[in-house]
């Protein structure tokens, strides 16, 4: 998301080259490049007059700090301005005492409100709070089954009446239901329509006067650009709402709801998702999306997710295997798997600071590709194999056994064991403090050939995309790669 946003921002710092200082003349090609941004993102128009009038009101005659160029500093400014714009910092949802709290969803249909209910469950789950799902859309075939379905999936039960029932009956008795069962939180999926109309907003209002919700929370698909924040400036006109969950934001969204929807509703948005998998719900937080606009990653969600993931114990113990050289294949497969869980290759490589642009969608496709074929390959060797790589490098069998039952050539397997032996002792020197040229097994010798199964990323087969500082070029941050090794990030 934001790739084109993040385009035209960096045009707008390329015209402050050079200068010595933000001044009135110079920066009006800056504005220029950031309206057009804005506008192209879809962002409302008035929104985009004033943020471009307080980013100019806050530069104009900045004075340059010493060794930080106009550049640099003009993006903090309109950092700063997009942080404000989407609302500073982030909204916790409410929790109430006593129990339950009351959650009302609402939205258009093909929003993926009853997905966004789900999610919401389960990311409330991960905070200990136990929840109730009540099925209330009793129009849209299959709803109440689809929400059946996504309930099973994270282990949250869900109360239903079945679709003859009244939809404000069906929500006012799962509320008494999560009251009876000692529930933490009861979310009301409720029913969505193609446009506002009367019908809907009537049913919402009842619903909400039946059941008192301490949240009412809009599902706005965040590809609607603008009119994202126009809707939810309508809902909270006619219904009230506390808040937005911004969905399809892994989506060709070009940003402009995200802008938009807090300055023009007067409401935050709580949420973004970011896949279609009921863990891709996450918080939303103006700083680090700022950031994520601006190109500069998103380092804390990529912490968050890590978090999530990886059990330090065992993060612990992988690393004193990297020091002594006994990593194996099965310790690698367990890295890929994690890996997975944290998100797609392109979406985890966008988090990272100054990586955002460096790889083509096209090369990091191939990166996914060739993981699959790493784990083809690792699957078909047997368990004594995996902990002992040694074992593949002087048996052409074993190779060959393994290539046949991977659906790969021998060639590749050889590769494979060749690579991975390389790596292995590499580990083993980085570990000492010694920072060689690293190669992952199977992806074409080189970090950068991760991303494109070993064919050219901005140069020579395997070499490093442009801008990036990989193990294979010197760099100032030897030491602290060193460091985090010490503080148990080496698995990561």
């Amino acid at each position: 998301m934001f790739e084109a946003l993040a385009d035209r921002m960096e045009s707008a710092w390329k015209k402050l080259r050079g200068q010595d200082k933000i001044s009135e003349s110079n920066i009006q090609e800056a504005l220029r490049e950031v309206r057009r941004a804005l506008l192209e993102a879809d962002a409302n128009l008035q929104v985009v007059k004033d943020f471009v009038a307080e980013v100019q009101k806050k530069a104009q005659g900045e004075q340059v700090i010493s060794g930080v160029n106009p550049g640099q500093q003009f993006i903090k400014i309109v950092h700063d301005e997009l942080v404000t714009v989407m609302g500073e910092t982030n909204v916790p949802m409410a929790h109430v005492e006593p129990a339950p709290t009351i959650v009302l969803m609402a939205g258009l249909q093909g929003t993926g409100k009853t997905t966004a209910t789900a999610k919401l469950a389960l990311h409330l789950r991960k905070q200990e709070r136990n929840c109730l799902l009540v099925a209330t859309d009793v129009y849209r075939p299959a709803a109440i089954d689809q929400l059946i379905t996504l309930g099973k999936q994270i282990n949250v039960p869900v109360f239903e009446l079945g679709s003859d029932a009244n939809p404000v009956e069906i929500a006012r008795q799962g509320v008494e239901k999560a009251k009876a069962d000692g529930v933490d939180t009861v979310i009301i999926d409720t029913a969505g329509r193609l446009q506002i109309d009367e019908s809907m907003m009537a049913e919402l209002a009842q619903i909400k006067d039946a059941v008192q919700p301490h949240e009412v929370l809009l599902v706005v698909d965040a590809m609607t650009g603008q009119e994202a924040a126009n809707l939810t400036r309508t809902f909270h006109e006619q219904i009230g709402i506390t808040g937005a969950i911004l969905t399809k934001m892994d989506g060709d969204t070009r940003g402009g709801a995200a802008l938009s929807v807090r300055r023009i509703s007067g409401q935050p948005i709580k949420f973004i998702g970011v896949g279609e998998k009921v863990e891709a719900l996450q918080p939303f937080y103006p700083d680090r999306m700022a950031s994520r606009i601006l190109g500069m990653g998103d380092v804390l969600t990529l912490v968050e997710k890590a978090q999530e993931e990886v059990d330090l114990e065992e993060a612990e113990k992988l690393q004193e295997k990297i020091l002594t050289a006994k990593f194996d294949f099965t310790d690698f497969l367990k890295q890929t798997r994690l890996m997975k869980n944290m998100g797609s290759l392109s979406g985890l490589v966008k988090l990272i600071p100054g990586m955002g642009g460096k790889i083509s969608d096209d090369q990091l496709q191939k990166g996914e590709e060739q993981l699959k074929r790493v784990e083809a390959m690792i699957n078909s060797m047997t368990p004594e194999e995996r902990r002992d790589p040694e074992l593949l490098s002087g048996s052409p069998s074993r190779r060959r056994r393994i290539a046949k039952g991977s659906g790969y050539g021998l060639d590749d397997v050889s590769k494979l064991v060749k690579d991975f032996q390389k790596m292995r002792s590499l580990m083993q020197q980085m570990g000492q403090g010694r920072f060689p040229g690293m190669g992952m097994p199977g992806m074409g010798g080189g970090m950068g050939g991760m991303f494109g199964g070993g064919d050219p990323v901005g140069g020579a087969p395997g070499a490093p995309p442009p801008g990036w500082r990989g193990y294979n070029t010197p760099s100032p941050g030897k030491k602290k790669k060193k460091d985090k090794k010490k503080k148990g990030f080496g698995s990561l």
